[in-house]
């Protein structure tokens, strides 16, 4: 049992993953594919949003502000709370927990096989979106962003939702409330984006380095590349992340 749970999780969730992963691709496709008649209007962006996202005029600019700046994460997000949720919380609640811990199966290996094929996912999707993108790179004038940025982008973008699947899925082992998770995780994905985007604004410079969307693209990764030090954060965050809920996970009775 306790080998197939990564596969069986996939499996079991194949077609919400794949419409996940096209969804988010097409929303990235209408979007860049927009930037040759819309890279007039950067002005009518408020200036606090231009200066939190990186946004201007050109073909990176524009991408940061209507593709990976707003869009693209809040998708990244709603996957990662939603599976991360759902992998130990929502199954807790509906009782089904137990009928999995009645296999020869530790508590922990179940939790990691599940966030193994939360992150899967979460590179599935990433993936098929910098697929996407590549499609429609020439003829919607992105050309001046190369496949290499792209790609630092749509990394960071995985590494985004696996961070909030694991902030799910760790305050799920910790508590086992699908109600709870997700209002919690909601919150936090308010604030983190607040945070990111205008503390500088707001004089608060120190806030920007807790949250995750700073990370995720305050590095401009479409300008500069891969960004190995803000991966890595993003990384270890969601191990801690992870990390925690199993410790409370392992000590407390599981509802049934």
């Amino acid at each position: 049992m306790s080998a197939t749970v990564f596969v069986r999780h996939l499996a079991d969730s194949r077609r919400g993953l794949a419409g996940w992963a096209v969804g988010t691709a097409l929303t990235a496709m209408a979007y860049a594919g927009t930037y040759p008649s819309q890279r007039a209007n950067t002005d009518s962006i408020p200036q606090a949003l231009r200066d939190g996202l990186h946004i201007d005029a050109t073909a990176a600019g524009y991408l940061n502000a209507s593709v990976f700046g707003i869009l693209l994460p809040v998708l990244a997000m709603i996957y990662g709370v939603m599976t991360g949720t759902r992998a130990l919380a929502g199954d807790e609640e509906s009782g089904r927990l137990d009928l999995f811990l009645a296999h020869p199966l530790t508590r922990t290996r179940l939790a990691l096989e599940r966030f193994a094929a939360l992150a899967t996912g979460a590179f599935a999707i990433a993936g098929l979106v910098w697929l996407g993108l590549l499609t429609v790179r020439t003829s919607a004038e992105l050309t001046t962003v190369t496949p290499t940025e792209l790609l630092a982008q749509c990394l960071n973008l995985a590494l985004l939702a696996v961070f909030f699947g694991a902030l799910a899925l760790g305050l799920g082992a910790a508590l086992g409330r699908r109600t709870t998770v997700l209002v919690a995780t909601a919150v936090t994905g308010v604030i983190a984006y607040m945070a990111g985007t205008f503390a500088t604004q707001l004089g608060a410079d120190w806030l920007t380095a807790l949250s995750p969307f700073h990370y995720y693209i305050g590095g401009e990764p479409l300008r500069n590349g891969f960004q190995w030090g803000d991966a890595t954060v993003l990384a270890l965050a969601s191990a801690a992340l992870v990390a925690a809920g199993l410790h409370r996970f392992n000590r407390r009775d599981i509802d049934t």
